[in-house]
């Protein structure tokens, strides 16, 4: 993990077309801003770990009848 210390409205540039803003610093939250392309999917954490593991009930559940009933 790389660690990097950034000051207000100050920005992080991230494979040429991802740009990573503090907009603000509250006590021990940081609001950030993130400008990237319309295809690059940009989730929470939390959000993006529950996504996957909806994605993983789904395969294993609907996915193994899916492959019984073609047999």
């Amino acid at each position: 993990m790389l660690a990097l210390s950034r000051k207000k409205k100050e920005a992080l540039i991230i494979n040429n077309n991802i740009e990573v803003t503090i907009l603000e610093i509250k006590n021990d939250q940081v609001k950030v801003g993130i400008s990237a392309p319309k295809d690059v999917p940009i989730y929470r954490k939390e959000v993006y770990m529950q996504i996957q593991k909806s994605n993983e009930e789904a395969v294993s559940a609907k996915g193994m009848d899916a492959l019984r009933n073609l047999f």
